[in-house]
């Protein structure tokens, strides 16, 4: 297989994506992390922000990851123009994916509490860090399928609706994780 226009098999990008995905499993179970929430069950939707939050299928911060898969479609279409859409599937999943095991590291994890309003973070189950791969992977088809503008203007009310029911989005997590500011802390701290 090379770089050019030709692209992989459907079989061949989702034995890659398995193989990524069972991958993070394993090395998130090796870390410590909680298979599912701690509390015994899976939710299929977790609203509150609590110390539930991150251990679930779907949350708030869902929508975060499904605008991963925005702006890395939008990525590779303009950085790897000459690669075909299922090896840019398959970049977008490893990215992703390597996000999660850094985002449960534990230097991440003390960063969100200390910088963030996620004091009780303890870090995502392995079930929500496999929904949050997931979600990336439906906005890549999304972000595929639909215009531009249509993608933008998705990806904005989701960041307008989360900011206004959890003081919370995509944006200022970035923000927040790189460079703290105390007035939006307590602003989103209530």
């Amino acid at each position: 297989m090379t770089w050019g226009r030709k692209s992989p098999s459907r079989t061949f990008t989702a034995v890659a994506i398995l193989i990524i995905l069972l991958a993070t499993a394993a090395i998130l179970f090796a870390m410590g992390r909680p298979p599912i929430c701690t509390c015994g069950h899976v939710a299929l939707w977790h609203g509150a922000i609590d110390a539930g939050n991150s251990q679930h299928l779907l949350d708030y911060y869902s929508a975060s990851h499904l605008i991963h898969g925005f702006l890395f479609y939008g990525a590779g279409a303009l950085l790897l123009r000459r690669v075909g859409a299922p090896l840019r599937l398959i970049l977008a999943t490893l990215v992703e994916a390597s996000w999660e095991l850094l985002e449960n590291s534990p230097m991440v994890i003390d960063r969100y509490r200390s910088a963030t309003i996620a004091l009780g973070y303890s870090g995502d189950s392995i079930v929500n860090s496999l929904s949050d791969i997931a979600f990336m992977m439906v906005g890549f088809a999304l972000a595929r399928r639909l215009p531009i503008w249509a993608t933008i203007a998705i990806a904005v009310v989701l960041e307008l609706v989360t900011l206004a029911l959890i003081r919370d989005n995509l944006m200022l997590n970035i923000l927040m994780l790189l460079w703290p500011i105390e007035g939006i802390r307590q602003w989103q701290a209530g």
